[in-house]
């Protein structure tokens, strides 16, 4: 039979690991999560973000000194999160992560990157000294809510949708590798080709081509004054060839009438000239 000092001992370890439980749960909570759908929370008040990975061996250091950071978040009036890269490639792309871990400091819509000591110690500093208002921000060009980077995050989470897609092609369905390219040689094949169908039909609706569009018929009012100038140079042509023939015809009359007159004045001339010289 069991004493009453032996069934103590386990119950008291028992509401121990039981009262400890959500002591640690609710220390690790201070630490939140920023996913693609929440991201926009980080445009207001004061953040610390850290992008990290899993299999990171430098962001499994960093993890315990960021949790003890977390613990001063509510003291300093900044939240403390982090974004997991390999569950949110879409950010991964929107922030530019080329190294883990990367941290930002973020400041009503300003981002900074954090690239001092990660030592709960230094965090705290940074953020009760201010130390984040000697690093120049990321561009407007650059930030996570401009049109460039949110390309650059479609771009990523298609890069990861492809690597699922060949993942469950290669493994679940037993495709072959080459096989998996195949189909996705096929598909950016004849993505392109709606693509550019597409283009085309909104390049003849926006600029239709000349030779489509309906030529519209001259009016009988345009036609009667596109001859009335016609008609206009046609009567001075006539008329500068009757002046013409006339002043011909003036001009042939003087000499048949100087003729005679020059005639008769040789003829008159003659004789008298052989008088006087007999």
């Amino acid at each position: 039979m069991a004493t009453p000092g032996s069934v103590v001992v386990p119950v008291a370890v028992l509401v121990l690991l039981l009262c400890g439980a959500p002591w640690t749960h609710g220390r690790r909570s201070d630490v939140r999560v920023v996913t693609d759908e929440n991201w926009r929370e980080l445009l207001e008040g004061e953040w610390m973000i850290e992008f990290y990975a899993p299999w990171c061996p430098a962001c499994q250091n960093l993890q315990p000194e960021w949790e003890s950071f977390a613990e001063w978040g509510e003291d300093l009036e900044v939240h403390v999160a982090k974004v997991d890269v390999t569950e949110q490639p879409g950010l991964s792309g929107r922030f530019i992560i080329t190294a883990l871990p990367t941290i930002y400091h973020c400041k009503d819509g300003e981002f900074r990157r954090y690239q001092g000591p990660r030592t709960k110690k230094d965090f705290i500093n940074f953020v009760s000294d201010k130390e984040w208002k000697s690093i120049e921000p990321v561009s407007s060009w650059f930030g996570p809510g401009s049109i460039l980077m949110s390309s650059m995050s479609a771009l990523f989470q298609l890069s990861m949708w492809i690597r699922t897609c060949h993942n469950y092609f290669v493994e679940d369905l037993g495709l072959p590798v080459w096989g998996s390219y195949t189909v996705f040689a096929l598909a950016t094949l004849l993505s392109g080709l709606l693509l550019g169908l597409c283009m085309i039909f909104v390049a003849d609706c926006l600029c239709p081509s000349k030779r489509r569009r309906p030529q519209p018929y001259p009016s009988k009012k345009l036609l009667t004054e596109s001859s009335q100038p016609l008609k206009k140079v046609e009567e001075e042509h006539e008329a500068d060839e009757e002046d013409v023939s006339e002043e011909d015809a003036e001009h042939k009359e003087g000499t048949n009438k100087d003729f005679p007159q020059s005639a008769i004045r040789q003829r008159s001339v003659g004789p008298s000239w052989a008088a006087d010289k007999s």
